[in-house]
């Protein structure tokens, strides 16, 4: 059973500005049926699509359905209505380099790559590792069945979006740079460096990537990856200028 699961924190940090209200929805790894149920507790939340709604990356791998996953974020009205803004996560980077170069096969196969080919109809080479003609006919396969609107999705995402006091980012930001002012690496890819860092930022960080048993709201970040593809429970913060409520489900 779906159920929802609404927290307001604070964690000790004075009142952020952010324009309206946003919807940030945290990793989603291929489950299609907990994007659904989320999308259900939005609406119940907020019936007249007046808060955006900002997806934070990784829609692919682990999971069991990545192609529905993009299919629904491609179609449903109820994410349409919302002016939505999907950014890159580091699962996504991987895709496109195998759609470059067969070579980054084994690579994105250890990030759960295979599970992706599968959603696409692909049969994913044998072993961790692969042959590289085997990962090479997989590239040329994922080519053939990758539809044309799910691969200009991908190559159109984005790596941050910024509002107000608030910066959306897939995986989070090097404390030692401005934040506008970095790359993918930082971007799709950061973690320890971020997260253990205790410095207050220029903005309020709200990202995903890094799964935690609970979601995350304090003077420095909100993070909202609660390991769907692991735990059943995709994660949404509902944020404005009175801070962060998490919904899940």
């Amino acid at each position: 059973m779906i159920v929802s699961s609404f927290r307001q924190i604070f964690g000790g940090r004075p009142r952020a500005s952010l324009p309206g209200v946003v919807y940030a929805v945290g990793d989603i790894h291929g489950r299609r049926d907990l994007l659904l149920a989320l999308l259900d507790l939005i609406v119940a939340d907020d019936p007249d699509s007046a808060a955006g709604l900002i997806f934070l990356g990784d829609y692919i791998d682990r999971g069991p359905d990545s192609a529905g996953v993009i299919d629904v974020l491609l179609s449903d009205a109820r994410i349409a209505s919302r002016r939505p803004v999907f950014l890159k996560g580091n699962h996504e980077a991987t895709l496109l380099a195998f759609i470059g170069d067969a070579q980054h096969g084994p690579a994105w196969n250890r990030f759960g790559g295979a599970d992706t080919l599968v959603s696409y109809g692909v049969r994913p080479p044998r072993g961790v590792t692969g042959d590289p003609a085997a990962w090479e006919e997989a590239r040329g396969q994922l080519n053939d069945a990758l539809p044309a609107e799910h691969l200009e999705f991908f190559r159109e995402l984005v790596l941050f979006e910024e509002r107000g006091d608030y910066f959306f980012v897939h995986a989070g930001v090097d404390p030692n740079l401005p934040v506008q002012a970095q790359g993918e690496e930082e971007y799709l890819w950061i973690r320890d460096a971020f997260l253990q860092d205790e410095r207050r930022l220029s903005h309020i960080i709200v990202h995903g990537h890094t799964p935690e048993p609970e979601p995350v709201s304090n003077r420095r970040r909100v993070g909202t990856d609660t390991g769907a593809y692991a735990s059943g429970r995709l994660t949404a913060a509902r944020i404005d200028s009175s801070g962060a409520r998490f919904i899940s489900t």
